[in-house]
């Protein structure tokens, strides 16, 4: 499996590659008023209004630094009536892609049940890595209903 390794803090981590459509440079947004504070906003990619969750804000409670190498991992799921949806995930130091087999992340031994997102760990050159599982982090946060780009939340 190929997947993208970034930062959070001084921990690295990692998502399938799979589900990345493009990293991009760290935006401007527009601020959204009451939702929580992982949410960094809203910005335009390529004509669609799409959300942002800060990682580092939503793991470890703090926003992402403004490092030259912090980014936007753009990434889709299947939203509303399976119509991929994009959402853009802003991590510290997204740094390289590697391959390594899906067999190789084992547990860690620890259930987090608020961050049940986070899975299995890899060791590598530079230390452990963990996973983060894209659909059980989409899962989690379904609540804010994201309604993707060309719905109308006045219909609903």
């Amino acid at each position: 499996m190929l997947i993208l390794i970034f930062h959070i803090g001084n921990s690295l981590y990692a998502i399938d590659s799979s589900h990345v459509i493009e990293v991009i440079p760290r935006v401007t947004y527009r601020e959204v008023p009451y939702v929580p504070k992982y949410v960094a906003g809203l910005f335009n990619y390529r004509g669609a209004i799409v959300p942002v969750i800060d990682l580092c804000q939503l793991i470890r409670g703090t926003p992402s630094k403004p490092y030259l190498s912090t980014r936007v991992i753009m990434v889709s799921y299947p939203g509303k009536d399976d119509q991929l949806q994009y959402i853009g995930l802003m991590a510290e130091r997204v740094i390289k892609t590697i391959n390594k087999p899906d067999i190789e992340f084992v547990s860690s031994g620890i259930q987090a049940n608020k961050a049940a997102y986070l899975g299995g760990m890899v060791m590598d050159e530079k230390g452990m890595i963990q996973r983060i599982d894209l659909d059980r982090l989409f899962a989690d946060l379904k609540p804010i209903r994201f309604l993707g780009a060309g719905n109308d939340s006045s219909s609903n």
